[in-house]
This record gives structure tokens, sequence and C-alpha cells, in this order.
């Protein structure tokens, strides 16, 4: 669309401003043709960019409608995906077929649906027992974490059918397994509707972004709220794969590539598998779907989404999220992101080259794999950061592939929007990697956990984290935390308030009564449960607000009694009557408000919660 404005026209080259001068006096609006996408009826149509042309030579891996084993997206216009009950039926009927393939249930959705896994494996090892003994390594594919980011599911429906029935890649089952779930969370993606993501290019119908309780999947990683989620979790302790994809679609930006994927650097929690994604994943990756006529790149989080010669940021996901949540458990995890403004058919055609790639790779390199997993689960860090942001050191300069825009001024907003004009662009653009630790803390022997606080202790089991109750009280030093400055969100967040605070330790001697646990971190999740129990992880069951009990008062003193009180306590204490002569002389809140007076006195007291604050999760240091 094109359109002047009074005085100047703004037009940019992914960010640049080059002045226009706008010869017309008056708004003028007029249409020039472009790709449309109709969402719902007719006359509603989402703007979206000029489409970039493609033609790769993945659409050799389609068989023709009339195939036996056409999947219900080749059968159909090739920007549709089945529904729920049609995929599964589909999936029942190749299990049924090949030896090699078995469907398991993770358990039920709250809405009472099955979360189905594919378990593709030679000699019909179909229980984790039996496939974790066979040697090989286990790829853990998963679609539908976000029900309208659909594209793995279709994607991993035809690899499926490649790898068994149509035995396309004979060898590729005789040096690895393959799990696939084909939709994760099930109740959101049978809010199914056309009027979904409204900026993706397809399908023409999907499920929602969250569940039937409006939590989002990709967030619920730690806090362990969804049953889907602990479905989950129990799956990986159960099947332990060696590499988990989730395969997910992006927005935001335009940009050439049609796949981005990335995982946590090596200045995180996994460095020995962080550098065999380096050494043998990229590269396959890379080398496979460069071949197959797409676009790999990396993961694009615009440090500026209107001016991409800002940067980009390489961000280090924290545990809520799936990535980040396998980097802190040791299980190398890859976020897959398709490209929104991609076609349908582009961007599943990439996912099944990607999923054949790594597929192939892990089959090959799977015993480096083990044993860069096996250095880092046994590794005990002395050190363990908590969060991290972006370094303090000058960016480097990176080729990225962009897409040219301009900036329009808006007679709808007032303000300034982005077009994408279509045509592709090579830019040098900073790279912000976010390696630099916010918050570092050591690594404790042991965390100590009070009976009162059991629902905390069943999600660390619920993670596969080993704990042991003691059925005698006992008396430990400990090092305890008090949240000074504490304060929770004025909204809720993914179902819960959370709660933020300065950490600030104490040492004391507590007495954990029976029922009590001790959680040692010398375990192989030892590094999730720090940043499950230090206050200050981002992620922590106190951030997520387990902990809100601690920062109410629930005892106060009358004026008639703290009054008298106080005077025989500056009589007996000269100490204390300098202090409040040095307050009432500095700080003129305290000076002009009683209230705060009398409760500077209460807490000199021994009648004064001394608890008040205090975090109830105790550090063995």
């Amino acid at each position: 669309m094109r359109y002047s404005h009074p005085g100047r026209r703004l037009s940019i080259a992914l960010g640049v401003l080059v002045p226009v001068l706008c010869l017309q006096v008056s708004p003028v609006l007029t249409q020039e043709p472009r790709e449309t996408m109709v969402l719902g009826n007719p006359g509603t149509k989402a703007m979206l960019p000029p489409e970039l042309p493609w033609s790769g030579k993945s659409r050799s891996l389609l068989v023709s409608p009339g195939d036996r084993w056409a999947t219900p997206f080749e059968k159909s216009d090739l920007n549709s995906t089945p529904r729920y009950k049609e995929t599964m039926d589909w999936l029942r009927g190749l299990a049924k077929a090949s030896p090699d393939l078995a469907m398991v249930t993770l358990g039920k959705s709250p809405e009472g649906r099955d979360i189905w896994m594919l378990v593709a494996a030679r000699d019909q090892e179909f229980e984790p027992q039996s496939l974790r003994r066979n040697g090989k390594p286990t790829l853990l594919a998963q679609a539908g974490i976000h029900s309208g980011e659909i594209d793995g599911k279709d994607a991993g429906m035809m690899f499926l059918r490649d790898l068994t029935v149509k035995n396309l890649y004979p060898g590729l089952l005789d040096r690895a397994n393959f799990l696939f779930i084909p939709i994760f969370s099930v109740d959101g993606h049978e809010r199914f509707s056309r009027f979904g993501r409204i900026n993706q290019r397809g399908p023409v119908e999907s499920g929602w972004r969250t569940t039937s309780r409006n939590l989002n999947l990709n967030r619920d990683y730690t806090k362990l709220d969804t049953p889907e989620m602990q479905h989950l979790i129990r799956a990986l302790n159960q099947w332990e794969p060696d590499l988990y994809l989730d395969l997910h679609v992006t927005d935001g930006v335009d940009y050439q590539y049609d796949i981005t994927w990335g995982y946590n650097g090596p200045h995180c929690y996994s460095a020995n598998a962080t550098a065999w994604l380096d050494a043998y994943l990229t590269p396959a990756l890379t080398h496979g779907l460069n071949t197959m006529g797409h676009v790999p790149g990396p993961l694009v989080f615009a440090v500026d989404p209107t001016d991409m010669t800002k940067g980009n940021r390489v961000l280090t996901f924290g545990p809520r999220y799936s990535n980040g949540y396998g980097d802190a458990r040791h299980l190398p995890t890859v976020l897959v992101e398709n490209h929104s403004l991609k076609p349908y058919l582009q961007r599943v055609l990439g996912t099944y080259v990607f999923l054949r790639s790594a597929f192939s790779v892990l089959g090959e390199h799977g015993k480096e794999l083990e044993r860069a997993i096996q250095a880092d689960t046994k590794a005990r860090r002395k050190q363990i950061p908590l969060g991290f942001k972006a370094s303090s050191d000058l960016p480097n300069l990176v080729s990225f592939k962009g897409v040219r825009s301009r900036l329009r001024p808006s007679p709808i907003s007032g303000g300034l929007w982005v077009e994408w004009t279509g045509e592709p662009v090579l830019l040098e653009i900073p790279s912000v990697v976010h390696d630099e630790p916010t918050i570092v803390v050591s690594r404790p022997k042991a965390y100590w956990i009070p009976p009162a606080w059991d629902e905390v202790v069943r999600r660390l089991e619920m993670h596969g984290i080993k704990v042991d109750r003691i059925d005698e009280p006992v008396e430990v030093a400990v090092t305890m935390y008090r949240m000074a400055d504490a304060k929770i969100d004025p909204d809720p967040f993914e179902g819960h308030v959370r709660a933020g605070g300065t950490p600030v330790a104490e040492t004391r001697v507590e007495q954990f009564p029976p029922g009590s646990v001790r959680v040692s971190t010398d375990q192989p999740l030892g590094d999730l449960l720090i940043l499950l129990l230090e206050p200050g992880s981002p992620d922590s069951f106190y951030q997520w607000g387990f902990f809100l009990e601690i920062l109410s008062r629930t005892e106060y003193v009358e004026g008639y009694v703290i009054e008298p009180m106080a005077s025989q306590m500056l009589a007996d204490n000269p100490e204390l009557a300098r202090e409040f002569k040095r307050k009432l002389g500095e700080e003129s809140e305290f000076t002009g408000n009683v209230a705060v007076r009398r409760q500077w006195f209460y807490h000199q007291t021994p009648f004064f919660d001394e608890r008040w604050r205090l975090y109830p999760v105790a550090r063995e240091e």
C-alpha cells in the first residue's frame, strides 16, 4: 500500500532513514497489488509483505495426493493441516502397517485427549528400558507446543512415513531411535479456526497458542503447572533422549531465512553438548537445507524490529523455555523457528529436511554426543550463573540475509510502521550476545526444605531430582536469605503472581522437623536444582510465586503498648537512643510518620516476627 502525507515521507532500507520530499498537501491512499491471505470470510484480509520466490528441491519429498500413504497435508492444497482425530487416525494406520513403529500415550490433557508419541525403532523396542538398552542414540522431536505453529506435525508425519513404510532411508533406524510428538498442546490444537496467527502465511486453519487453561507450555518447563508438561517431563526421565528438537514458527521481522534454529552457548550449563552441536549438528543441518533449496539461518531476535542494522540478539534462554531447560538438565535441546512469512509448504518441507538431517547426524555421531552429555552431567561447577544479559564487549559484525524495508507514516495510528518490500538485501549487522552473568552463586552442598513446602518438593521430584526425607529432627548450620525490598508484580503471568526482591544472606542454625528434605546438588540435575531454588534465579520457585506467604506480616503492635515500651527501651539502651535521634534529624519520612516510628521500635523488640521475609529454603554450605 502506498500513500502520501503532508510534510516529508520517510523510506527505510532495513533501518536506514532517507527523507523523501512529499509534494502532496493532503493524505491520498492508493492500492498496489500484493500478496494477501484470506482469513475467515472473504472480506477479511491480512496484508502480509510480498512473498519471496521459492522453488526448492525439497518439493520432491512430496507424494501425490493419490498415494496410499499421502498425509492429509499432501492430500490437501498443501496449505492445510489436519485436526487431532484425523492426525491420529492416519498415524494409527501407519503404525499398524510398520513393524518399526508404535504409538504410546504420555498421558491425558485437561480436556481428556491423549498426548501421543510415536516410537520408531528396530526390533520393536517400544519400551523405555529396551530402547535405552539398544545402545543407539535417541532423537525426540516435538511439534505443536504452540499449536498455531504446527509445521512440525505435518513434516514429522511425512518423515515417519518415509522412514518406515516407504523405507527411503534404510540405514537410519539401524543407527538411531526416533521419538515424535506430533501435537503437544492437544487442547490448544483443537481450538481450531482461521482466526489464529494473523501474521503467518498458512495453514488456512490451525490451533491456538495456549492450552485450555490459557497457559503457555513453553513457559512451564520449570514450574510444571500443566498436566501436559508434567507428562512430558516424566517422558524425558523415562525415555532419556539424547537430542531434543522443539519445533516452532517465529514472527517479527521479515528476512530471507525460511528456517532458523539455536541453542544456549558454551557460557551456560552444558558446554560439551554445545560444542557437539556446533561441530556436528549445525554444519550438517546447514548443508542439508542448502542442498534442498532452503535458506537456513540463526534465530532472529531483532534489537529493534524497525531497524535490523541495530543488530540481532543472541539470547541465552532460561529454563522456563525448552532449550533453556534442556541446557540446565544437560539434554542437548534445539529451538527451531520457521519463518512465519514463508508459505506453509516451504516451511513444512524445510522442517522435514531438518528432521532428516538431524536424525542422520545423530546416528553417525551419537557416541561423541553421549560422551559430551556424560561430561556435562558429571561436571560440578563451583559457580553457577542464574541469568544473563548482553555482553559489555563490542559486538561482532555478522552477515545477515535481510529484506529491504521502509518506514511509513500512518494516518491510522499517527506513528510510523515498517513496510517490507520483498527485495532481498545482504547486511553486516552487530551480533549482540547475551552471555554476561547477571547473578552468580556458589554451589552449596545441599538445600534443606521444611515439610510445610511439600508442593515445591513434589515438583522437584517431578523433574527427576532426588530428595532425601528425614524421620528425626535435625539441627543444621545453614545460610538463609532474607528477601529485602520484596515485592510482587501487579498483574498475573502464566497463572502466577511473580515475586521479586534482593536476597540477603544470613548465617543461622536451623531446626528441621521430621518430614523435611535434604536435596544434594551432587547429582545429575544439580544445576537445574540450583536454578529452581535460588531465589535470585528468574525461574526459581520463589520468583514464580510459590513462597508468597513469607511476604505477609501476621503480628502487629498497638500504640498503647509500644509507646511505654519504647520509652523504656530508650532509657535502657543509649546506642538505640542515639540511632533514634539520628533518624529524627536525617529522615523526613521517619520524623513525620507516627506509624513508621512505632514500627521501628517494634522491629527492635523480640516480639517482632523474625521470620518475616525469610526464605525458608536453606543452603548447606
